[in-house]
């Protein structure tokens, strides 16, 4: 179990952040099948075949494959650079990436498969060694990240972005408003808030006990991971990665007898805003146009069902009392 102590100067330093270049990575170890598909059962299904041809015509990917998503340090950092914000283009991240010197991936890429060796796991081909240590590895990686996704994460990035994004507001609302506790509530059963001003993390091994020293979190939610993972080095900042709520946004059956008063599109609107969304993750998550779902959003808004609250220049929408009363079958 990891310890990590929490201080007042950590609430204000932590933020949350969104990776398109992480979910690629993710979106790789379930198109290759070292994770479990899960809640993307159909999306694998429909670009598996396509990712193969993309390994065929970028071996990079199965290089990649083994220096990401292991346990351990058996990983490479310059691969994923921390992101910085919830609305960083691919391209920006992928550039950083670009940015890494060779003799900084061979040294990261060298330590990562030494640990493979230590931990007595399959040795490398041979072909894949020569990729790996040759000259042009970053960029070769780079290109092969870069094909995954312009032709296969993209293509779903609307959905997925509204999903991660709807996350991020949801948590940094609980933390600014009620703390570490409210934040990290339903984040995992591997998480919980030590009242004594402590996060416990429950991960395989003694991850001892470590101090965030004002230098804060960063939460990074995933669409595509199933647990969790506590990045506690210097190459990264101190980082959270966790799974987003919500990835089954816009496909759970409406309530019957709701869909029959006030229509099944409507319906799942109001089901699914149990936690605030604005008009752009809607449509997002049921395939709709922005006009089309702005306009039942407006129908539900004039019955008293739902209400909107200015953010910035976004308006977010949720259930009100008659809404909730409404989906939970009480009137």
């Amino acid at each position: 179990m990891y310890r990590v102590e929490v201080t007042p100067q950590d609430v204000v330093a932590s933020r949350f952040a969104i990776s398109p270049l992480v979910e690629t990575m993710h979106a790789q170890w379930v198109l290759d099948g070292r994770s479990p598909a899960g809640a993307h059962v159909n999306w694998t299904g429909r670009w598996r075949e396509h990712y193969r041809e993309l390994e065929r015509r970028h071996p990079a990917l199965r290089a990649a494959a083994v220096i990401s998503g292991n346990k351990g340090s058996d990983n490479v950092d310059f691969l994923a650079p921390p992101p910085t914000g919830v609305n960083v283009p691919f391209e920006r991240e992928l550039a950083a990436m670009r940015a890494t010197p060779v003799a900084q991936a061979h040294a990261e890429i060298e330590r990562a498969l030494a640990q493979r060796r230590s931990a007595g796991r399959a040795a490398v081909s041979p072909a894949i060694r020569d990729l790996l240590s040759g000259p042009d590895v970053v960029g070769l990686l780079a290109d092969a990240y870069e094909a995954l996704w312009a032709e296969i994460v993209s293509r779903s990035w609307p959905f997925f972005h509204a999903v991660l994004e709807r996350d991020v507001v949801q948590r940094a609302g609980r933390l600014a408003t009620y703390g570490w506790a409210a934040a990290l509530d339903d984040l995992s059963s591997q998480v919980r808030w030590d009242p004594s001003g402590h996060i416990e993390v429950r991960l395989s091994g003694d991850g001892g006990q470590h101090r965030l020293g004002g230098k804060g979190l960063l939460f990074l939610p995933s669409v595509f991971t199933r647990g969790l993972g506590l990045y506690l080095d210097e190459a990264w900042p101190y980082a959270l990665t966790y799974p987003a709520r919500g990835i089954m946004a816009g496909r759970a059956v409406s309530p019957g007898g709701l869909a029959g008063l006030v229509g099944r599109t409507r319906a799942r609107i109001l089901a699914e805003l149990a936690t605030p969304a604005t008009t752009t993750h809607l449509a997002a998550l049921f395939g709709h146009s922005a006009g089309t779902t702005g306009g039942h959003l407006a129908a539900l808004r004039r019955a008293g069902l739902v209400s909107g609250t200015r953010t910035g220049r976004k308006v977010f929408y949720t259930r009100t009392a008659l809404g909730d009363a409404l989906v939970q079958g009480q009137v």
